[in-house]
């Protein structure tokens, strides 16, 4: 969300097609609000924050889609939502990126979050798998984000 610093006189208003998408938007952050509030009890500790990274990730899709594929927002108001907070502008970079274009977030392509200095176990295609192998990423509970599927 935008920071609430400053007065309304400094503070720049959003650019034009802001009013569209914000009610998505606006509904995105009640997601993360009920999601950080959730009760974890029962929970392994890595899976209490796996509801946050999946509303982190369809809020970031959401605006990669309307600016990259449907072309439904401009570039200011792009630079102006990647600014504020709403998308992860690292993650969509990596979207950009061939063999990146279904990744679930960033820890999973970084070797040193994972055992054995490798990526995630849901980086792997579902071909080399195993048919009984379960796949369940620690970071972000992901089930498969490689692009090969």
């Amino acid at each position: 969300m935008p920071p609430i610093r400053g007065s309304a006189r400094t503070r720049k208003p959003p650019p034009e097609g802001f009013a569209e998408i914000e009610d998505t938007l606006l509904e995105f952050a009640n997601k993360m609000k009920d999601a950080e509030t959730a009760p974890h009890e029962g929970k392994r500790k890595n899976e209490s924050v796996w509801a946050i990274f999946q509303i982190s990730h369809q809020r970031s899709r959401y605006i990669y889609e309307l600016y990259y594929t449907q072309n439904a927002i401009s570039k200011p108001l792009y630079d102006y939502l990647l600014k504020h907070g709403y998308a992860d502008a690292n993650l969509i970079a990596k979207w950009k990126k061939q063999g990146y274009e279904k990744l679930c977030c960033l820890r999973c392509i970084q070797a040193k979050e994972n055992n054995f200095n490798a990526t995630c176990i849901c980086r792997v295609p579902k071909a080399r798998l195993g048919k009984e192998q379960a796949v369940e990423c620690i970071s972000c509970g992901c089930r498969g984000c490689a692009s090969g599927d």
